[in-house]
């Protein structure tokens, strides 16, 4: 294994405990979690994470979102339509353009 995958590895399993913290009613962008586990400039990597994630770990990966308040990509969760559905009933605030209220839901850790 080389050092990139160790510390790719590393950088993952941040990524993973950050994201299970994540409250109902809240989401988190892809940067805000490279930031707390101390990559601040690694957004696409924690993309890159929560998209090959484990699927048998209670990760919320439906909170997670992008820094605009987009949804994934349809082919994730189902479509937009389930991941929004899900959000919902977490009381996430979706804006008229489909976008989620990021001012108004995102998470800030005490």
């Amino acid at each position: 294994m080389t050092i990139y995958n160790l510390c790719m590895n590393e950088f993952e399993d941040r990524v993973y405990g950050i994201a299970r913290l994540i409250p109902k009613g809240k989401v988190a962008s892809y940067g805000q979690l490279a930031e707390m586990a101390g990559y601040p400039r690694m957004a696409r990597a924690a993309g890159r994470a929560m998209r090959n994630g484990p699927s048998d770990e209670d990760i919320p990966y439906h909170r997670v979102v992008n820094k605009s308040g987009d949804l994934a990509p349809g082919h994730v969760f189902g479509g937009k339509e389930r991941q929004r559905m899900i959000l919902e009933s977490e009381g996430i605030v979706f804006r008229s353009n489909g976008r989620i209220d990021m001012k108004k839901c995102i998470w800030k850790p005490d």
